[in-house]
């Protein structure tokens, strides 16, 4: 838990170093591009997809004709686009997740070795694209349950526990594997995921619930189109802001833990010595019995 405290907080304190806010623009440029091109192809079709789903579900169109009844009808115009956003949230969080691993992390990694572990040995256990292989893995199989999941989301509680899980496990499995790549041997790196296991989880779910904050701002932009504009980038920044700070926690408690791990290895390795000093002298005795005559001594140093 100390390591944890003390890695948030740390974390917390480099997001204002002028490198990490230089490094969140570029994946921000990026998925503001991306965004609002297929907004730009996609946006009314897609739009006029869910309207049409709409009017021809019967409960649905029974909530909007109670909606009409008493003087609420305007949300019938927001209801489309606020589903077209709420449906393009995921894929916002994934696509700003692994944007963050990619074009942030290796260098955030790189910024927090330099300044807070200069002597740690770099062990170079996984490459660049073994991370990418990693990273892309995960995030299948966490859209693979996050659909199979989808019918449970409209439990209200449900709704509130299973998106941080999933996304906190994906955060955890990308940002832990990404924060040990150029340090920790392949070994090392297995024996802290092992060991750590349920530390990384905890970091990987807090941080599914801090991913959670900036779908405020993005449901303002569906509510309040005309800032959509204004709000849909700077919900995207908060995304991106919120996983560089989950990549630099993971990054200080991994790289913390691998340095702890490496000297509770070498001291043990130390401690070791001693007990196999008396076997080398005994075994010197032997060889001394057998070889040299009774009456012959050993040389002795001066």
């Amino acid at each position: 838990m100390g390591l944890i405290i003390d890695a948030f907080w740390r974390a917390a304190m480099y997001c204002l170093h002028p490198r990490v806010i230089a490094l969140s623009f570029l994946p921000l440029l990026l998925m503001v591009a991306l965004s609002f091109g297929l907004g730009y192809f996609f946006w009314e079709a897609a739009v006029a997809w869910v309207a049409d789903g709409l009017q021809t579900n019967e409960l649905v169109s029974t909530a909007l004709g109670w909606l009409d009844s008493v003087g609420a009808g305007s949300l019938r115009g927001v209801l489309g686009p606020l589903i077209v956003l709420a449906l393009a949230t995921p894929l916002v969080v994934v696509v700003a997740l692994l944007l963050v691993a990619l074009m942030m992390t290796p260098a955030m990694v790189s910024l927090v070795a330099e300044r807070r572990f200069p002597a740690l040995e770099r062990k170079h256990g996984a490459s660049w694209v073994g991370s990418v292989f990693w990273s892309m893995a995960s995030t299948v199989l966490a859209m693979l349950v996050m659909l199979a999941s989808l019918p449970l989301w409209l439990v209200p509680p449900l709704i509130m526990v299973l998106p941080p899980l999933i996304w906190g496990w994906l955060t955890y499995r990308v940002f832990a594997y990404d924060a040990l790549a150029d340090h920790a041997s392949a070994e090392e790196r297995k024996r802290l995921f092992a060991r750590h296991r349920n530390p990384f989880l905890v970091l990987g779910i807090l941080s599914g619930y801090l991913g959670a904050l900036p779908s405020v701002l993005w449901a303002s932009g569906a509510m309040f189109i005309a800032m959509a504009p204004v709000l849909v980038p700077l919900a995207i920044w908060i995304y991106t802001l919120v996983f560089a700070f989950s990549s630099l926690w993971f990054t200080h408690f991994a790289l913390a833990a691998l340095e702890k791990d490496r000297a509770q290895t070498s001291t043990a390795n130390h401690v070791s010595v001693p007990h196999s000093a008396p076997q080398a002298t005994q075994a010197t005795q032997v060889v001394e019995a057998v070889l040299l005559p009774p009456d012959v001594s050993p040389p002795r140093l001066p």
